[in-house]
């Protein structure tokens, strides 16, 4: 039986440049991981996680599942990733119960990020 989402594993070229973003640019929690690892993994405050590994097998960038992040303030969200250079895409999307707005990671694999409505 399928119990919880265990991680998200997004694929990525130049590991280096990926955590930088995932890390600096998006303020991801670094989790723990071999220095030998294919992967990096960053453990989200209130649980999962988010891995971005070069051994996927499957493009970056290209069309699949998209990683979508639950977060407290939005707006401040998107001007403090503005400020830091990171390419927002398109303009906030309002949903019945939610408002939302999409960043691409160095890859090009687009992150929604998504507030719940209060």
């Amino acid at each position: 039986m399928v119990r919880r989402v265990a991680f998200t594993m997004v694929p990525v070229k130049d590991m280096a440049r990926a955590v930088a973003f995932y890390r600096d640019v998006l303020g991801l929690p670094l989790g723990k991981f071999p220095p030998t690892s294919p992967w990096v993994e960053f453990d989200l405050p209130e649980g999962g996680c988010v891995a971005i590994t070069t051994v996927s097998g499957t493009p970056s960038g290209t069309a699949g599942a998209t990683l979508a992040l639950e977060v407290s303030d939005l707006d401040a969200l998107v001007a403090q990733l503005a400020e830091r250079g990171a390419q927002l895409l398109g303009d906030f999307v309002k949903g019945p119960r939610c408002r939302m707005r999409m960043v691409a990671d160095p890859d090009g694999n687009a992150l929604v990020l998504h507030q719940l409505d209060h």
